[in-house]
């Protein structure tokens, strides 16, 4: 099927998800998940390591004239980096992971996305290697997993493929929502650069207190403190204010501590004061 309405594929280019490749091996294969993308008016490509380099001349026959998100393209070295200005991030993977994580169809991860198009949030999918698929470090970034059900049989869907069925479901959510919406105050959701420096900032000091102590279970520790922390949807306020607790109690606190600690009945040195016994009791 042909047909290019540019006026109307304008309208579509705001609001949708950023598509972020991740170590996209072909690039045939990123032109191919490009053709897909714009057929549903994405145009926000953001690629991460992508083995060939980039810009890679074997994208642009496979983009069948999708030129704009070619051009568009970002490239990062990390996925870190590439999704650090987005609220919400969802991972899409077929394999089961080592991680609680929530997991939600194609078409409910295309509802939440429209919610958070319409409260002016950025957010983002994750689709990762042709062979191998999402790192569990990828996905550990993630707020929740994409999960396609398939005929258990033959799971397996190649990238362009992925993208498509994404961007379609997102596509579909399109006519459903309000025209209008009144976010609350003070609720805006942390980015994923806010949360890095969060974690960055924690595992700096659980490192001077000995937390890591044990190497063979280093990443995984990591891991699962990034899970508990990404599982609670934190605003910008409450990670200024859990960094904050982070710097108190690496700090030992700031004036008044030690009033506060005596109020409390509290050593200065740390445990609890003793009130002296009287003789004979």
């Amino acid at each position: 099927m042909a047909g290019t309405n540019h006026t109307e594929a304008e309208k579509l280019q705001q609001d949708g998800p950023a598509i972020i490749l991740i170590g996209a091996q072909l690039g045939e294969n990123i032109g191919k998940a490009v053709r897909a993308m714009y057929n549903f008016g994405l145009t926000d490509l953001r690629l991460v390591a992508p083995r060939d380099g980039w810009p890679n001349p074997a994208a642009v026959p496979a983009a069948a004239g999708a030129d704009i998100v070619l051009e568009k393209a970002q490239v990062f070295e990390t996925t870190a980096e590439a999704i650090a200005d987005l609220s919400f991030v969802y991972a899409t993977t077929a394999r089961r992971r080592d991680m609680i994580k929530t997991v939600v169809t194609p078409r409910k991860c295309a509802s939440l996305m429209r919610e958070h198009a319409t409260a002016g949030q950025k957010f983002g999918l994750l689709f990762g290697p042709e062979k191998a698929g999402l790192k569990n470090d990828d996905v550990a970034l993630a707020d929740a997993i994409v999960s396609v059900p398939l005929n258990p049989a033959f799971a397996s869907i190649n990238l362009a493929q992925a993208v498509i069925l994404m961007s379609y479901e997102w596509f579909q959510t399109g006519a459903d929502q309000p025209d209008q919406y009144t976010p609350q105050l003070d609720t805006t959701p942390a980015t994923s650069e806010d949360l890095q420096k969060l974690f960055d900032h924690m595992e700096v000091e659980l490192t001077e207190a000995g937390y890591f102590r044990h190497a063979q279970r280093r990443a995984t520790m990591k891991r699962n403190l990034r899970n508990i922390f990404k599982r609670a949807d934190m605003t910008k306020e409450e990670v200024s204010t859990l960094r904050g607790v982070i710097k108190a109690l690496a700090t030992g606190g700031g004036p008044g501590w030690l009033a506060e600690k005596a109020e409390l009945g509290l050593d200065p040195e740390g445990g609890v004061n003793k009130t002296p016994e009287k003789d004979g009791k």
